[in-house]
């Protein structure tokens, strides 16, 4: 509900760093709660999709491209602009699994390795807009491999059913 109530500017007006409204192709960039703003090491932005429906990257076809595309594109040079960090400076990923099942792209500062930002979890957004682009159905049949933790109610329902 946070996310909605973020994209309906009911919370957290205040911490949008740019905003397209567009209903199918837009979305908001707001400081991650893990960044305090104080400097630029750590730096961690997260791009929620105002488009509803997209909960994982296993949604996503070639459909999604011009959102995708905005996301990479709009994100970066708004970093620039309010931070002063280059695009070239910056891991702009997607997780799988997700956090929580609503498009969301993460934006750090190169240098941070933030949680979830390693390879098995991390998806760059270049990549998976290329990926797209060759294949609309590509995350829809590739094997996805992922990393979960022991104590992760996912990793129970693995290993209950002999998968583990």
């Amino acid at each position: 509900q946070w996310v909605y109530n973020i994209l309906e500017k009911k919370a957290e007006a205040d911490r949008i760093i740019h905003e397209n409204p567009d209903p199918r192709d837009g979305f908001v960039l707001v400081p991650d709660f893990k960044w305090n703003q104080n400097q630029l090491d750590d730096l961690y932005l997260i791009a929620l999709a105002h488009r509803r429906g997209i909960q994982s990257l296993r949604d996503l076809t070639a459909e999604h491209l011009p959102l995708l595309k905005n996301i990479l594109q709009e994100g970066k040079e708004a970093i620039a602009k309010r931070f002063g960090v280059a695009g070239s400076q910056l891991r702009v990923y997607l997780h799988y699994q997700p956090s929580y099942y609503h498009l969301h792209v993460h934006f750090t500062a190169l240098g941070y390795e933030a949680p979830g930002s390693s390879a098995e979890r991390a998806h760059l957004l270049a990549d998976v807009i290329d990926n797209l682009a060759l294949d609309s159905g590509y995350y829809r049949k590739r094997a996805l491999t992922f990393a979960l933790r022991a104590d992760e109610p996912l990793f129970k329902k693995f290993q209950e059913a002999g998968r583990v």
